[in-house]
């Protein structure tokens, strides 16, 4: 005899409706502090936001060993812990960040006698300036300091802690004017661009899947006292599923409102946060403080970055600083990672095909063979176009 049927379990929805997110839950989540123990290479925890010493980071890069230890700390940062780590000293020569801010300032001065340039996501337009793909114009502006700039291992280590190899760095100059006011608190790129009814054609899982697309991060070009309006954080706020279709209701405001912490930071200093973490910029309450910073977004290859970035004429500019100056293997891969396509698709391969492996060599590994090969910066220029060609459908 055959059993009867058993009833049919119901299926949760993978979709979540626009008052998803219980804010009690929200409350006890947000009660989490960081365990020291989980952090042992910071040198300090600073209202629950670990911070590393510059010195620190860039001796763990020279010993793998030690590499992949702080590797696995900040994910582990990123992913269940506070969601945000500070880098004190992560560019230790601050020439070449004065340098960088005198190229951005330039960009911002041309922008504005063009009308280009503006606007902000967050905030209201005016109360900034913004220099959107800062990373190319940067790059073509000046590609000495650019390479020097990203050959950074607080840079790198921060990318691939939580995006692996093959990250695409994106950059975007946000310069807060005394009086500037703060941002609205949100969550980034990608799903925290949407609106809440492109937000409820997504399923639960891209929810959770968009924070580990791409990597927040801010590199401090002047000091930035807490009266001059430095980012607005809410530490653990990234672990909250619900969190892109909640965040923007009263009650979570007003809860970051009255509980957000912000750090004052030096030139040089470095914030790296998950995408996910609720954030803002502050309000500038200073009377003579520009405060700029340079803010990366930092895509997996696996993602679609924020900006299109002509990286062809970006591996072409920084080809022969590369070959003259003085950059250890170590550092000339930073530069190339911030700069190169990293990852060989999408590509046409009829005339792309993978040779001697599982896919084709990416334009970054091209760039690595072709300076360990001598190649002079015309051959290596023609070698690219012809790559490019052969990626095209």
């Amino acid at each position: 005899m055959n059993a009867p049927d058993k009833p049919i379990q119901p299926i949760p929805s993978p979709w979540l409706a626009s008052d998803a997110g219980d804010f009690d839950a929200f409350c006890a989540e947000m009660a989490t502090t960081t365990d020291p123990r989980n952090v042992p290479r910071a040198t300090e925890i600073a209202r629950n936001i670990p911070i590393y010493d510059g010195d620190d980071v860039r001796n763990a890069a020279k010993d793998d060993s030690e590499r992949v230890a702080l590797l696995s700390e900040w994910n582990g940062v990123f992913d269940q812990g506070p969601g945000v780590l500070v880098i004190k000293n992560a560019m230790p020569d601050l020439a070449i960040v004065d340098a960088a801010t005198a190229v951005f300032e330039r960009l911002i001065d041309a922008e504005r006698e063009s009308g280009a340039g503006g606007g902000d996501h967050f905030a209201k337009p005016g109360a900034n300036d913004r220099v959107w793909n800062a990373a190319q114009k940067h790059c073509l502006a000046d590609p000495e300091n650019f390479a020097a700039y990203f050959s950074s291992d607080a840079i790198a280590l921060a990318s691939c802690a939580w995006l692996g190899r093959g990250y695409q760095l994106t950059a975007q100059v946000n310069r807060v004017n005394p009086g500037g006011a703060a941002q609205k608190a949100h969550r980034d790129y990608h799903l925290g661009f949407m609106t809440a009814d492109q937000l409820a054609t997504y399923p639960v899982q891209a929810h959770r899947l968009s924070p580990a697309l791409t990597l927040q991060g801010a590199i401090a070009h002047c000091d930035m006292p807490v009266e001059s309006g430095p980012t607005m954080l809410l530490p653990f706020s990234h672990r909250f599923t619900e969190g892109y279709v909640a965040f923007n209701r009263p009650e979570f405001q007003d809860y970051f409102a009255q509980h957000h912490v912000q750090l004052p930071l030096e030139k040089g200093d470095a914030l790296f946060f998950n995408p996910a973490l609720m954030h803002g910029a502050g309000t500038n309450r200073s009377s003579d403080i520009q405060r700029l910073a340079n803010l990366l977004q930092v895509g997996s290859a696996f993602g679609r970055s924020i900006e299109t970035v002509n990286r062809t004429d970006m591996a072409k500019a920084l080809y022969p600083v590369l070959q003259t100056a003085n950059f250890d293997t170590r550092a000339r891969a930073n530069v190339i990672a911030a700069s190169a396509e990293g990852y060989a698709f999408p590509t046409n391969l009829d005339r792309d095909p993978p040779v001697g492996g599982l896919i084709p060599k990416s334009q970054a590994e091209r760039m690595e063979d072709a300076l360990n090969e001598g190649l002079s910066p015309d051959a290596f220029n023609q070698m690219l176009d012809t790559y490019d060609g052969s990626r095209s459908a």
